[in-house]
C-alpha cells in the first residue's frame, strides 16, 4: 500500500513539476551519515537535480550520489583538505553564498552547518531541512569551546569568530521560505535561535536493509561522529571500571584523544562498510548513546536489527527510544548514570520483534511518501501567491 501511494505521489509531483527546475545544497559529502541518506532520497525524488556542497571526497558516498553532478565550492581547493576542512569554518558562509543557483525554481537544502544560507532567485522556493541549527554555534558551543580546550590564541579568536556566525546564521535563516526539522527537539531549536516554526518529518531508516540476526556477541557498541557533544569520552570513562568490551564505530577530531584515554576493552573500529555496520549492530548487545542527539539515526538502525539502546534522556532520542521496551534512559549525563544504566539493564529482558517494530515507523518508504506530499503541498501553495 505505502509502495503504491509512494508511485502515485511520484507521478503527481513529475506531472505538477513539470519544467521547474531543482537544486539539491548540502553541508559537505565527506562521509555517509544520516543526512547523506536523507540526500539520497531528495535526490531520488528529483533524478536530475543537481547538488551543491561545500566540499566533496569522492567516493565517500552511496554510488547513485556519486554518478549524480555535484557542484563544489571554492574550499574543495584549498589545502589539507581532508585533515583540516573543519578549520575554514569562518569561509563556510561566503562558500555556501557564491553557489550560483538563479536558475532554479526550488531549492531543497539538507543542513546542520551552513546549507541553509544558500541564496536563492526572488521568486524561487526554498525548503531547508535541518538536522540542527548549527551546535557548535549554539547549544553545544561549550562542548565545542570550552576554555581548558583552548589555546591561548584560540580562546582570544573563537569566540568573536562564532558571534559574526550565529549573526550571520540568524539572518539567513530568513532566506528560507519552508523550514523542516527532523525531531520535535530541533524543531525547538529552529523556534529559539530563528524565531521561525518548522514542520517535523523524521528522517528515514533502511529497515529492509538493517534485519536482525541470531548471532550475537557479549559487547556493547557506539556508532558515532567522534566529536566533542557526542560525549564518547563518558563511555570510555565508564568502561574502564567494567570488563565488557565497548567497539566504537565511527572517526573524528576526538579520535586520538579518545583511543589515547581507552582501556584494553575498549576498541576503534573506525569507518565501517554497510556490511561491516549491519554485522556489528546485529551482533551487539546494546547500542550506547551517550550524548543529546538531535535525532540519532543509529538508534533506529539498531532498533530495526532488534538490538535495544541505552540512551541518554534528553533530545532526538527519546522520540525514537520506547523506555524498558525498546532500551533504556539514563538521567544524568555523568559516568554513575550510565553505569547504573548498564546495571538495570543487564536485568531486563527485550523483544526483538517489538524492538523492531518501534524502528518500522521511521522506514524509508514513510520517509519519502512525507517529505514528497509535503514538498508537493508547498510548491502548489507557492505558485498561489499573489
Amino acid at each position: 500500500m505505502l509502495t503504491s501511494l509512494t508511485f502515485l505521489l511520484a507521478v503527481s509531483i513529475i506531472g505538477i513539476m513539470e519544467n521547474v527546475k531543482v537544486a539539491l545544497v548540502h553541508d559537505w559529502l565527506t562521509g555517509r551519515r544520516g543526512g547523506e541518506k536523507v540526500l539520497e532520497v531528495f535526490s531520488e525524488i528529483f533524478p536530475e537535480a543537481p547538488i551543491y556542497t561545500l566540499i566533496h571526497f569522492p567516493g565517500s558516498q552511496h554510488p547513485d550520489i556519486e554518478q549524480k553532478r555535484i557542484e563544489t565550492s571554492f574550499i574543495q581547493r584549498l589545502p589539507f583538505l581532508k585533515k583540516r576542512y573543519r578549520s575554514y569554518l569562518p569561509l563556510f558562509p561566503l562558500a555556501v553564498e557564491l553557489f550560483d543557483l538563479q536558475d532554479y525554481d526550488i531549492v531543497l537544502s539538507s543542513s546542520h552547518c551552513v546549507a541553509k544560507g544558500a541564496i536563492p532567485r526572488p521568486d524561487a522556493m526554498h525548503i531547508s531541512y535541518i538536522f540542527s541549527p548549527m551546535r557548535y554555534a549554539w547549544n553545544q558551543y561549550f562542548a565545542y569551546f570550552a576554555s581548558d580546550r583552548l589555546g591561548r590564541f584560540s580562546r582570544l579568536a573563537i569566540p568573536p569568530a562564532l558571534h559574526k556566525l550565529r549573526v550571520w546564521d540568524t539572518v539567513s535563516c530568513h532566506r528560507v521560505d519552508e523550514f523542516v526539522a527532523d525531531s520535535n527537539t530541533v524543531a525547538e531549536r529552529i523556534s529559539k535561535y530563528y524565531g521561525r516554526s518548522a514542520e517535523v518529518i523524521y528522517p528515514p531508516v533502511d529497515t529492509d536493509y538493517f534485519q536482525p540476526s541470531d548471532h550475537a556477541q557479549d559487547y556493547y557498541l557506539i556508532v558515532s561522529a567522534l566529536v566533542p557533544y557526542k560525549r564518547i569520552d563518558l563511555a570510555i570513562e565508564v568502561f574502564k571500571q567494567r570488563k565488557t568490551p565497548l567497539k566504537i564505530v565511527g572517526q573524528g577530531p576526538e579520535f586520538k584523544r579518545l583511543r589515547r584515554d581507552a582501556p584494553d576493552n575498549v576498541e576503534f573500529l573506525g569507518s565501517l562498510s554497510d556490511a561491516e555496520l549491519l554485522e556489528v549492530y546485529q551482533q551487539s548487545r546494546a547500542l550506547i548513546m551517550p550524548g543529546e542527539e538531535d535525532f540519532g539515526i543509529n538508534s533506529l538502525e539498531s532498533q530495526a536489527c532488534g538490538v535495544p539502546v541505552i540512551a541518554y534522556g534528553r533530545g532526538g532520542a527519546t522520540e525514537t527510544v520506547v523506555a524498558e521496551k525498546t532500551g533504556l534512559f539514563f538521567r544524568e549525563l555523568s559516568a554513575a548514570s550510565l553505569s547504573s544504566a548498564l546495571d538495570k539493564f543487564q536485568a531486563l529482558d527485550f523483544n526483538k520483534t517489538d524492538i523492531r517494530d518501534n524502528a518500522k515507523r521511521f522506514s524509508r518508504q514513510k520517509f519519502k511518501a512525507s517529505i514528497s506530499t509535503y514538498i508537493f503541498a508547498k510548491w502548489a501553495k507557492f505558485q498561489q501567491r499573489p
